[in-house]
């Protein structure tokens, strides 16, 4: 049995992934992360752990062969518990979820919870990891700190700077709580002393051609461009723009390969821009990244190509 672990909105990826689990005769079974609280019944004992959904379908961990980790969404605080109780409430569910989850830590992971957790959570260790396998970053400073952004700006940015939060909220193609990196100018610095409360990376803009969203799938390479040269994010973009098929160099898939193993993942949505100056720079990789729209208008076969690593790794592991 496969367990993919998703939330209970997640669409068309999913559902793509389980029809194709359908045709091998591959059973499978969907784990709602943001239902994995109160509204479902858990017991660990003994070195594993059952479990019964929110549906009344019914999961013993010994059956996993192997995790496909698709997204996780956080747990909701019920309405009728006492609000002193919330804290408590999602510091022990939390600990319930590591503890399960450590429990299949044997089986093959997309990716490995431990590696994902680390990439995911850290974009300077990202940039660190690019840089160090030959790819091309843009200056960059995470801080809270005024004076110093405003340094950076002046002497690294030629007038206009991309904010973004380290964690972007974002949940799904749907746009859910989307916020979008956004321009800093000389007017927007006026504004600069709120960044104590809210720490950020800040990098030079630069003048692109256009976008890449990069899927790489343990040394598959499924891309997409998007011609987004007027805004700062594609997911923002409006207008007649469209994704397209692109190659891309051997230079650039050895590097990008390089990486995402020293990072220890199987998948990640990667983000790349092609710039007017001619060079290739590595935004971020996101373990998590959608990739349904590429599979969607570009016909790749993302969906079956994870499911036939899971397939492969579970029966090597038997």
């Amino acid at each position: 049995m496969i367990l993919c672990i998703t939330h209970s909105q997640d669409f068309y990826n999913i559902d793509l992934f389980f029809d194709y689990l359908q045709t091998k005769d591959i059973p499978y079974f969907r784990l709602n992360s943001d239902r994995l609280n109160h509204l479902q019944k858990i017991s660990l004992q003994d070195g594993f752990f059952e479990l019964t959904d929110e549906s009344g379908n019914t999961l013993d961990s010994r059956t996993i062969k192997a995790v496909w980790h698709r997204k996780s969404w956080g747990i909701t605080i019920p309405e009728e518990l006492d609000e002193s109780y919330a804290r408590i409430f999602l510091k022990e569910y939390a600990s319930l979820h590591y503890n399960l989850f450590t429990l299949l830590e044997d089986v093959p992971w997309i990716n490995p919870l431990q590696n994902e957790n680390k990439i995911d959570g850290n974009k300077i260790h990202q940039l660190k990891l690019a840089k160090k396998n030959h790819l091309v970053i843009p200056k960059t400073i995470f801080s809270n700190d005024p004076e110093k952004i405003t340094g950076f700006f002046y002497e690294s940015c030629h007038g206009k700077m991309i904010a973004k939060l380290h964690g972007v909220i974002s949940k799904s193609m749907g746009g859910e709580n989307l916020l979008s990196t956004h321009i800093i100018d000389d007017d927007s610095l006026e504004n600069m002393e709120d960044i104590v409360y809210c720490p950020m990376i800040f990098q030079p803009y630069i003048e692109k051609e256009y976008e890449l969203r990069i899927v790489y799938l343990d040394g598959e390479f499924f891309t997409g461009k998007i011609n987004n040269s007027e805004n700062a994010d594609w997911r923002i973009a409006q207008g007649n723009y469209f994704w397209s098929e692109y190659y891309l160099s051997e230079e650039i898939k050895a590097n990008l390969t390089s990486m995402m193993k020293e990072m220890g993942l199987y998948i990640g949505a990667i983000d790349m821009i092609r710039s007017k100056d001619g060079n290739y720079y590595f935004l971020e990789v996101n373990p998590q990244g959608e990739w349904g729209m590429l599979q969607k208008e570009l016909g790749f076969p993302i969906a079956e190509r994870i499911a036939d690593n899971l397939i492969k790794r579970m029966k090597t592991n038997e």
